[in-house]
């Protein structure tokens, strides 16, 4: 049991490559010795809100670690993940919307949505069985890459509950609710990634994990033990780590051990300690996402004629309005046409848009020369840019409400 944690502070791309390939000298002796050995890495795509908003994995960590793998000779290496049910029974492709797609063509990389890969059985509790991808159980180097992120259900959103999204389509994923914190241990019982890197850069405080707010953490957490790395992010954001259900099932169960509470206690997180914002759940939700009761309504809702009932855009929208659900289906797709830079609105000083490029491109340069060819158009150097200085043309789509919500925040935190 390797009790070891790593945390950098990561402000810029220069940094993040630096401490990513730091983490990975760290733990050389886990990297596969062929080349040609299956890399998967599995970001949490939640939605297909964009990473500045605290939702989703940063595509910068993405990027540099393929690039740091692909440095290292690695050719066969996979983005791999299979958003939340919602999206997928919507028929919604959150990768494609969050350009995730596009930056694994730009880094020559294959993209695979989890959801509908070839499955295998694993037990889960009072005795059903759930499919899990079976790319993830045989992948030769598993890297886990969550977000930090508040939940309203759990406590907290890290390692271990990022690993829901390796179940096969919706009536596996939906499989969870039954027992979800004891699942979610099951399931981590199966799938262990080898390495675990989460995405503190800009984590979600509050009524996560859509619809809470985002805090710049500039932080990268490392480790191979999920178990302890979530509990030191609890400890991190300012949440013992009891009161995270996962968690909480998992000492129950003997999982967590004195050794990993000896290690927590002895571990100084003064640096790194931010008291973030806790869910704020309203009554209803705690009823209908309590332990002991979800089951049942889960089954309620999926009962023959109301599952229809539900899934229509009234219920869809009083559940929004109830907090029972977060995440938004907007149909309406994104078709930004062209990026453009007003040149004299950007004195080409601040390097805030290089910083947030996942290809740290110099996007004055490329853009004043409309080279867009690599350009992936995720958007993060128009959502922080001070000056406003970088425009679209096209449509919002979908990304208007989350521009609407986010946008003065976003700017102001970064």
């Amino acid at each position: 049991m390797d009790l070891q944690v790593s945390i950098f502070k990561s402000r810029d791309l220069h940094t993040l490559k630096k401490n990513l390939d730091t983490f990975l000298e760290e733990n050389s002796t886990l990297l596969p010795k062929s080349v040609e050995a299956k890399v998967l890495l599995k970001p949490n795509f939640n939605s297909n809100m964009n990473a500045l908003t605290g939702n989703t994995t940063d595509l910068r960590i993405i990027a540099v670690l393929v690039q740091l793998l692909q440095g290292r000779g690695y050719r066969n290496i996979i983005i791999g993940e299979g958003t939340n049910s919602g999206f997928y029974r919507n028929q919604i492709d959150v990768a494609s919307r969050l350009r995730a797609r596009r930056l694994a063509e730009e880094l020559g990389v294959r993209f695979l949505d989890l959801n509908y890969c070839q499955g295998r059985e694993i037990a889960f509790a009072e005795n059903k069985k759930a499919k899990v991808a079976t790319d993830c159980l045989e992948a030769d180097l598993f890297i886990n890459l969550p977000k930090l992120k508040m939940h309203h259900e759990v406590g907290i959103s890290v390692c271990l509950k990022n690993i829901m999204g390796c179940l096969v389509g919706q009536e596996n994923k939906k499989k969870t609710h039954h027992s979800l914190a004891r699942n979610i241990v099951h399931l981590n019982s199966y799938l262990k990634p080898h390495l675990h890197i989460v995405d503190g850069l800009i984590a979600m405080e509050g009524n996560g994990p859509s619809d809470g707010l985002p805090v710049r953490m500039d932080t990268i957490i490392a480790g191979t033990d999920p178990y302890f790395i979530d509990m030191v992010c609890a400890e991190m954001v300012g949440m013992p780590y009891s009161k995270v259900t996962y968690l909480k099932v998992a000492e129950e169960l003997d999982v967590i051990t004195p050794d990993h509470k000896k290690a927590l206690r002895d571990l100084d997180l003064g640096d790194f300690k931010r008291d973030l914002l806790k869910p704020d759940v309203p009554f209803i939700v705690k009823v209908v996402c309590n332990p002991h009761l979800q089951k049942y309504f889960q089954m309620l809702r999926r009962a023959p004629g109301l599952y229809e009932t539900c899934n229509t855009k009234f219920i869809g929208n009083l559940f929004l309005s109830l907090g029972i659900r977060q995440e938004h289906f907007i149909e309406e797709e994104m078709d930004i046409r062209k990026v453009v830079l007003h040149r004299d609105q950007c004195p080409g000083e601040c390097g805030i848009c290089k910083a947030y490029c996942p290809l740290g491109l110099d996007v004055p340069e490329v853009l004043s020369d409309e080279a867009e060819s690599t350009c992936v158009k995720c958007l993060y150097c128009y959502m922080v840019c001070p000056k406003r200085a970088i425009q679209l043309e096209g449509m919002f789509g979908f990304l208007q409400a989350q521009m609407d919500k986010y946008d003065p925040l976003i700017r102001k935190i970064v």
